[in-house]
């Protein structure tokens, strides 16, 4: 059987020119020539046809290796993830980060976290430096139409929303996950307010339902010749484990089928895992929907769909992780090595391939597969994987691969005893072949110890002294770049007015509506530049303006559509103090309203470092003003 694959006209008449030569003589071999030239000119009609393949990316959150039944799940199907895997080629040994935001950054620049600034899921280190090509841009750049529609959390203001790094259409919700500090008070999954464009906008349905939705409806509405590029990247299957409670049913009727799978897991936990994998059925149902689609619309031989995670599993380890150890923000294999499939019919064969991968190779790898190279920029880490695909290589020579990540600070970490989220050599692991170097001391061979139980550092002494070199040459080239907080601009005209939350507190952690809800005793530095000259106002409020609630406020427990948002807590607070830089101190009192805290200040252009304190009636500190509000008048 022959392997179709795209040529030019004249490489095909040579090939057929060629193979009759070789077959002159039998009239057996001669009909085989008429058969291989007709497949030869069917891979032909598809890709001499105008224009460049679409492009979708989709990229689910908080799924492991071992979420999918294609991969061994025990107690879940996923028939339309399976059919997809059918039919791409598989990444058997495809790394990305054990974190959202490093992931999404590696994967959109095409470099390392270390590289391209983007190394946390918070605590003000998520933010893509703005100076950077996104994949985005590249497509752009070669003519596609380029969307978005779910989880950026690649910055949540100017300059670094996806509308300012080259899509055309973007819908998504601020930060980590739907219910953010910064996201729409009491998102709950359901029927949620998200920013389409920079606006907010209401939409009715489950969120997964509705950014594959969308996704399909701007595909379908394209009118022009232009190709499109889709990036589909899910809040699900993350915490809050919200979803329609008829894919809850099914999970349940498979785990009472198979007790043996979670009767070690307490009540709690087991509710949990239920809900989880819920959530990853409810996600096969749409990549279903989306295979359909394409289908339907005569896409689909057109149209390279990638499939991938954003990191290890959250659960693996409760129930099964393919034979690995470790889950979502570990350095072990649980904690990094996901599904990758990558579908392009008539052009890539389905197949297997085990080569050394990680993340950011798929910038490079997606603009050979479409031809537009030459919008890449230089010096990416990533490397294209198309040769491999296309049959021309077996592999990328002697390559290692660095994960390292900023952790979240309350975190506990064996490599060092400050704040894990300070970026340190020892918090990496090192990839080479089949070698897993941890923590600048540990050494695995996870083709013999997938588990990572042995560390075999002591009798590879060579092999050590090898990766710990390249560990240090790697660290060299990114310690002094990586420390460099990015900085929010404050009023530019393409985001004024505008909103600061403490997502953007530099390496503290304060990113989730529940921590508001308790009123978290924490506060923190933001660091930000100030677009021009002019006269600021700044709004400091301990809860956002879309909930009605004082600075003194509780707020009651609500029961929203698959769960319980818990009482919120009453802080004592009477005044607020703001400082900017060394050019502002102002402690005043709260508005008529009791809302918030007003500040007017004259400000000089430039980078200053903000921060605000809530006060109590003695003038003792409560936290920080968790939203801050930005308006910049001439």
């Amino acid at each position: 059987m022959y392997q179709l694959v795209p040529g030019t006209m004249a490489d095909f008449r040579s090939s057929v020119e060629d193979f009759r030569r070789s077959c002159v003589t039998s009239r057996v071999c001669l009909l085989l020539s008429v058969v291989f030239a007709q497949f030869w000119c069917a891979g032909l009609s598809f890709a001499e046809q105008p224009g460049r393949p679409n492009v979708i990316v989709i990229m689910t959150d908080d799924q492991g290796y071992g979420e999918f039944s294609c991969h061994g799940n025990p107690l879940i199907e996923t028939p339309s993830i399976d059919q997809l895997a059918s039919e791409s080629v598989r990444l058997t040994d495809f790394h990305v980060s054990p974190m959202c935001t490093p992931t999404r950054g590696q994967l959109l620049t095409g470099l390392d976290a270390f590289r391209n600034g983007a190394i946390n899921v918070s605590s003000g280190r998520t933010l893509l430096r703005p100076e950077l090509k996104t994949m985005a841009n590249v497509f752009r750049e070669a003519g596609y139409r380029t969307g978005i529609f779910g989880k950026w959390h690649l910055g949540d203001n100017y300059p670094f929303r996806p509308e300012d790094r080259g899509f055309d259409e973007a819908l998504w919700f601020p930060s980590s996950h739907i219910n953010s500090v910064p996201d729409f008070w009491d998102n709950d999954y359901f029927d949620d307010t998200y920013l389409r464009n920079g606006e907010r906008e209401v939409h009715d349905g489950y969120c997964t339902d509705v950014f594959f939705q969308e996704a399909m409806n701007w595909l379908e509405s394209n009118d022009s010749d232009q190709p499109s590029f889709a990036y589909i990247p899910l809040n699900s299957a993350h915490w809050p484990w919200f979803v329609p409670e008829k894919y809850r049913q099914e999970v349940q009727a498979a785990v009472e089928a198979n007790p043996e799978v979670t009767e070690h897991l307490l009540p709690q936990k087991r509710k949990n895992l239920i809900s989880f994998l819920a959530m990853g059925s409810n996600i096969d149902d749409n990549v279903g929907r989306l295979l359909r689609f394409l289908d339907d619309k005569d896409l689909a031989n057109n149209t390279i769909v990638v499939f991938l995670t954003d990191n290890g599993s959250t659960m693996g380890p409760d129930y099964f992780n393919a034979g690995m150890r470790g889950k979502k923000t570990t350095l072990w294999e649980g904690g990094h090595r996901v599904p990758c499939f990558v579908r392009f019919p008539n052009v890539l064969q389905a197949q297997d391939v085990s080569t050394l991968s990680h993340v950011q190779d798929l910038l490079p790898t997606l603009a050979d597969l479409v031809g537009c190279e030459g919008q890449l920029p230089e010096n990416l880490d990533g490397e294209s994987l198309a040769p491999i695909f296309r049959g021309e290589t077996d592999s990328i020579d002697d390559r290692m691969l660095v994960i390292n990540y900023s952790r979240m600070p309350t975190f506990r970490v064996t490599y060092t005893d400050g704040n894990p989220a300070i970026p340190r050599k020892e918090g990496a692991c090192v990839m080479w072949k089949n070698w897993r170097f941890l923590e600048n001391r540990m050494l695995f061979d996870v083709s013999k110890d997938l588990h990572q139980d042995h560390n075999v550092a002591a009798e590879n002494p060579e092999v050590v002294e090898a990766m710990r070199s390249h560990l240090n040459k790697w660290w060299d080239g990114v310690k002094d770049q990586v420390m460099e907080p990015q900085r929010v601009i404050i009023g530019h005209s393409s985001e004024n007015p505008m909103l600061l939350s403490a997502c953007e507190w530099l390496d503290v952690f304060v990113d989730q509506q529940i921590q508001i809800r308790r009123g978290v005793e924490k506060n923190g530095v933001s660091h930000v530049e100030v677009a021009e000259p002019g006269t600021y106002e700044f709004e400091l409020r301990r809860w956002p303006r879309e909930s009605g609630f004082r600075l003194s406020d509780g707020c009651p427990e609500v029961e929203v559509t698959d769960g319980t948002f818990v009482e919120g807590k009453a802080l004592p607070i009477h005044q607020g103090r703001l400082r900017i830089g060394s050019e502002f101190d102002q402690t005043v009192e709260a508005n008529s309203e009791g809302t918030c805290f007003q500040f007017k200040a004259n400000l000089n252009a430039g980078p200053i470092e903000l921060e605000s304190w809530m006060l109590d009636s003695a003038g003792n500190e409560v936290c920080g003003a968790y939203y801050v509000y930005v308006n910049r008048f001439d």
